[in-house]
């Protein structure tokens, strides 16, 4: 049972384009195989999900390429009826172009509609490493650097590879610092964004530039990996004033925190292995009324769950130097 694709709202973004309100996420966090997260794609898309969130470095997107050449080659869903989108790892920000390439022959998609550079500084980490892991390279955010790796995915747009350029973990002194120096505005940013995480400042800053949020973790990831917990983080659905809402509808908080982000403005990418329709339907029943809203406004606690420990460079305090808190860039090279 699925639901019916042309009732599905769609987003305008700056280029003009309509793209889904909704998509699917495909990090297994560590705890869903390859071959869990491909299996659930091939549900969403007979269900009747059009954009799914992708990345090189979620070590799936292979799987993932043969369910989509499978439901394009049985007629499920033509190329250009899907909105795919990945992105360049942070070990790849000097060969931009490879590894667009490899994401497009993995993922069997002839090319990328969206495609997101992950981190905005080439720090890589290796894949299940524990929180404490540091790389002895790491670097601060360099403007210089970031622009290059930009510049490597405007050719591609140009080349006809990819149609938009997206941006990720950003903060508003990041985006000060390189937006006007980008030839091809980006169309979108991914932050995470959740009830208990808003990120108001940067949700409001994105949206008076033109700039569609996408975010990831809707439902504030129960099952993130191991290392991203830790003792004095909140659990979005078991906010009690979320779960009076959700009993007044009649459905669980995860349709709540959903709706919240589709009515507030940004496109949710949660993952699920089975409640991956209920997810889309809440797209087109019931919305939530001005006072819900007000109430989910209200339960902002600051909690950042995705914190980043894994990316900081030799110098650096603690993880909240990766997010310019005191609104300049930390330890910037190119602005000392």
């Amino acid at each position: 049972m699925g639901v019916d694709v042309t009732k599905v709202p769609q987003v305008t973004v700056n280029t003009g384009d309509k793209i889904p309100c909704i998509g699917m996420g495909t990090f297994g966090s560590d705890r869903f195989s390859p071959d869990q997260v491909s299996a659930a794609v091939a549900g969403a898309i007979r269900a009747g999900y059009r954009m799914f969130d992708c990345a090189a470095c979620y070590g799936n997107e292979d799987r993932i390429g043969e369910v989509f050449r499978a439901a394009f080659d049985e007629g499920v869903v033509e190329r250009k009826e899907l909105y795919i989108m990945t992105k360049v790892w942070n070990d790849m920000h000097r060969e931009v172009e490879k590894s667009c390439r490899k994401s497009i022959a993995d993922l069997q998609c002839d090319y990328i509609d969206m495609f997101f550079i992950h981190w905005p500084f080439p720090n890589y980490h290796a894949p299940h490493c524990t929180v404490d892991s540091r790389n002895p390279d790491a670097k601060p955010f360099s403007v210089q650097e970031f622009m290059d790796t930009y510049r490597q995915c405007e050719e591609l747009v140009e080349k006809g590879l990819i149609r938009h350029i997206g941006i990720s973990n950003m903060t508003i002194p990041k985006l000060e610092a390189v937006l006007g120096q980008c030839r091809i505005k980006p169309v979108a940013c991914e932050l995470e964004l959740h009830p208990c995480f808003q990120q108001q400042e940067l949700f409001d800053y994105l949206k008076a530039h033109d700039i569609q949020p996408v975010g990831y973790m809707p439902l504030g990831s129960p099952q993130r990996p191991e290392r991203d917990m830790e003792p004095d983080d909140i659990e979005d659905m078991q906010v009690p004033a979320l779960q009076e809402i959700a009993q007044a509808h009649g459905v669980h908080p995860a349709i709540i925190a959903l709706k919240w982000a589709l009515q507030r403005g940004q496109i949710p990418i949660p993952f699920s292995t089975h409640n991956y329709v209920s997810n889309l339907e809440c797209t087109i029943t019931e919305p939530l009324t001005e006072e819900e809203m007000q109430v989910i406004a209200g339960l902002e606690k600051n909690n950042r769950l995705v914190k980043g420990q894994v990316f900081l460079w030799p110098g650096a305090k603690d993880w909240h130097d990766l997010w310019d808190e005191d609104g300049v860039i930390v330890d910037c090279p190119d602005m000392r």
